[in-house]
């Protein structure tokens, strides 16, 4: 028994588009916060969130699954039109900005982790899908998760908590 590769060509395809809107968030978060406490844990996280698209990427391939280019532009232009929010600064990035993002980013792990999840799910009707990476690929997106949490709420305190 093999996978439906139409639903799962569709799927993937969506799933990459939403990966390309993550990693450009990632690194810009990661940037905009160089030089503070989240500096660290933002850059793993970007480099991760990197190698988890190069991972998708190389299941797509398995499958024989294009990236869809329509698809993914509409991801590029979506996140150069979130960073439109207001938050109370204009021209400079704010402690509201960050939650906003962390945010983001929050629901975009979530969505990756749904994909290993319902990937896995598939793994044991086709080969060409590796039920250990798959686990593995669900841990490591729990972990990030759980890592954001712990930032988020910093971060949330220190936009809206008095000193």
């Amino acid at each position: 028994m093999t996978v439906m590769i139409d639903h799962l060509s569709t799927y993937l395809q969506d799933h990459r588009a939403g990966a390309e809107y993550g990693v450009t968030l990632a690194r810009r978060l990661h940037e905009e916060n160089v030089g503070t406490p989240y500096e660290g844990f933002l850059g793993t996280l970007a480099d991760e969130i990197e190698e988890d698209v190069g991972t998708l990427e190389s299941i797509m391939e398995r499958f024989e699954v294009d990236k869809a280019t329509l698809k993914t532009a509409g991801a590029k232009v979506g996140e150069k039109l979130s960073r439109l929010k207001p938050n109370n600064a204009l021209t400079e990035y704010s402690a509201l900005s960050r939650v906003l993002e962390m945010e983001q980013l929050r629901a975009g792990i979530q969505g990756k982790l749904s994909l290993w999840d319902a990937l896995s799910e598939a793994a044991p009707c086709d080969e060409r899908l590796d039920a250990v990476e798959l686990a593995d690929l669900v841990q490591r997106a729990e972990l990030q998760l759980a890592g954001l949490r712990d930032q988020h709420r910093l971060a949330s305190r220190e936009a809206f908590a008095a000193v």
